[in-house]
């Protein structure tokens, strides 16, 4: 007896998996601009029906969760490839930043904040995020490169700052927000000619976030 022919099979998962790329990326960049978006512009940008995005996703909440672990999934990533690099630490930490905005995951995941309720292993990678992004800010402060009134906040927030940034036109975005990224850079960096007005923003300010939304 043949083997059974798993063509057709093997084109509808390669065909699913197509489709859900496409309806993260599309969902990266909706939600990203206005999380409150419903699905339904998510669908158009990707390019797919109804249909296949809640057959991936039942609800919006599903299509956020799979949203912010792949977005903390990419910043852990970063900050672990930065804390092994062999380079002076804020040469690691600069290019670390320049990959964290060019995925855009640490962004999406902040914006995404008290839109729904995270799971257990959601948690889990968030506080893994902070461990490895405070580990890599004291590096980076302990070497003397980092202005001292400069908090890991601050630096959460600034990177939410850079990826609002866009302009219509091919890649137009992405070159303003490294742009600005180094400009960025060039403030943080020590020596300062002046200190900053005000406090530094405070972790628990970001977590209050989450807290913020489900409690309307």
């Amino acid at each position: 007896m043949s083997a059974p022919d798993h063509g057709p099979l093997s084109g509808r998962r390669a065909q699913a998996a197509r489709n859900d790329t496409r309806i993260l990326d599309a969902a990266r960049e909706v939600f990203l601009a206005d999380p409150d978006a419903p699905v339904a512009a998510v669908a158009a940008r990707a390019g797919v029906g109804m249909s296949a995005l809640y057959r991936r996703y039942p609800g919006k909440q599903d299509l956020l969760r799979a949203l912010a672990a792949d977005g903390l999934a990419r910043y852990i990533a970063d900050l672990e490839a930065a804390l092994t690099a062999e380079a002076p630490p804020w040469d690691a930490y600069v290019a670390c930043l320049h990959r964290v905005v060019e995925g855009g995951g640490q962004a999406l995941a902040q914006r995404l904040a008290g839109t729904f309720d995270p799971t257990p292993e959601l948690r889990r990678m968030a506080e893994q995020a902070t461990r490895l992004a405070d580990t890599l800010l004291d590096r980076v402060r302990e070497s003397g490169d980092l202005r001292e009134d400069v908090s890991g906040a601050d630096i959460v927030l600034l990177l939410e700052t850079v990826m609002l940034v866009d302009l219509p036109g091919a890649d137009r975005g992405a070159a303003l927000r490294h742009r600005y990224l180094a400009l960025l850079l060039q403030a943080l960096h020590n020596p300062v000619e002046a200190p900053l007005p005000g406090t530094p923003a405070r972790q628990e300010d970001l977590v209050a976030r989450w807290r913020a939304r489900s409690a309307r």
